[in-house]
């Protein structure tokens, strides 16, 4: 798309002038110990310009591998299940009369993804809007495992220790070694609900795409839940984010911290000793999670060779990345402040699991907030660090 090369240009001009006006801002800090406020502003504005543009470039980036992914109309569809058209009406039906204007066929069509607590009430077109509209806002649903299961949980076998072994001879005598246990990790699931409303007007104008309409406010809603618990949910009553557990690297259920070595803002440094912290294996596959904000603060750090340890995205395609790994931009991750734990790098395919228990559920509620119509709508999902080594976050801290 033009327009992608157009911002790439723009990015590249921005980030020109950003290296200009910072290193002005760093030659006055190292001077006299602070830099002109309006030499701030100036940098300030730049970097916020640089994220902005890369947020733009990648949704183009997105729309343009939409429009490349083959066309699954309703025609081709029709191909693969005949009765998905019919499903499709079927929903729609009921979505805009109620259960008791059902057909006899059209039941059936609905209870066809039953399930032993019942039907789901949703066809798996309209599923697959809403959990594909999920992982487009929700940036840890694409860098972590995700599970789909049939049961209240997932249990994942957990390697708890490591087999023993020595040296010998050949007329030595062999005593028993130990032997590594394996453990098992449950993660079980939640209950997530979202409950948008309309005017039974609204439904029965033909126009309308009731379907669509509401995968989108299922979406909006479960999106934004989901991935706060992610990252800091306490795991009761919902999943268990990778910022809540105890710093360490002795016991289970610990996560190595390392302190950025300034009490209220990130260095090069401590990110260098963050990004070494994390064991090999892991490299190849780690990216940097962190907020907007702290993104703008880390473009403007260098190392002790003088060289910027974060890039923009250059090439159609290219994320942002900081010491030559991707940047996830994700918003729930905490400020930079004294004592935050705002960046976190590891490889999070290993680390973090989350699980959708299958299907979607709708009820349709005309009676309780007339003369509106509520669709209370149920998913079941969770989430929990799989791996404690496979991943480390940077505290602000001394």
């Amino acid at each position: 798309m033009e327009e992608i090369k157009q911002l790439v240009e723009e990015l590249n001009q921005a980030f020109m002038e950003h290296k200009v006006k910072n290193d002005q801002r760093l030659i006055e800090i190292q001077k006299k110990g602070y830099a002109d406020p309006v030499l701030e502003e100036q940098v300030d504005r730049v970097a916020k310009e640089i994220q902005n543009l890369t947020e733009v470039k990648e949704r183009l980036e997105r729309v343009e591998t939409k429009l490349e992914r083959p066309n699954l109309g309703r025609h081709e569809c029709s191909k693969e299940d005949p009765l998905s058209n019919e499903r499709k009406e079927a929903v729609i039906h009921y979505l805009r009369r109620g259960e008791g204007f059902l057909t006899p066929q059209e039941v059936k069509l609905l209870a066809t993804d039953s399930d032993p607590d019942g039907g789901y009430w949703m066809t798996s077109e309209i599923s697959q809007q809403a959990i594909q509209k999920v992982y487009e806002t929700s940036p840890m649903r694409n860098i972590a495992t995700v599970e789909t299961i049939s049961t209240d949980a997932l249990e994942i076998p957990e390697d708890l220790n490591e087999a023993d072994s020595g040296w010998t001879s050949e007329r030595a005598a062999r005593t028993e070694t130990s032997t590594p246990q394996i453990g098992v990790r449950r993660i079980p699931v939640h209950e997530l609900y979202a409950m948008p409303k309309a005017t039974q007007t609204l439904l029965d104008d033909s126009r309308i795409d009731v379907e669509s309409w509401l995968s989108i406010k299922i979406a909006d809603k479960m999106a934004r839940i989901e991935n706060s618990a992610f990252i800091n949910g306490d795991g009761i009553g919902k999943p268990r984010g990778i910022l809540t557990y105890l710093a360490g690297t002795t016991n289970p259920g610990e996560v190595q911290q390392v302190n950025s070595g300034n009490a209220s803002s990130l260095t090069a440094d401590g990110l260098r000793a963050l990004f070494y912290t994390l064991k090999g294996p892991y490299i190849p596959n780690a990216r940097w999670l962190m907020s907007r904000s702290a993104i703008e603060e880390v473009s403007k750090l260098k190392d002790s060779a003088g060289s910027y340890i974060w890039q923009p995205g250059f090439q159609e395609g290219e994320p942002q990345t900081l010491l030559g790994h991707p940047i996830e931009r994700m918003e729930d991750m905490p400020q930079v402040a004294a004592n935050s734990m705002s960046v976190a790098f590891g490889d999070f395919r290993q680390a973090y699991t989350i699980v959708d228990r299958m299907g979607l559920r709708v009820l349709r509620d005309p009676f309780s907030s007339k003369p509106f119509v509520l669709f209370y709508t149920t998913k079941r999902t969770g989430g929990d660090v799989a791996n404690f080594e496979a991943f480390a976050v940077q505290k602000t801290a001394l």
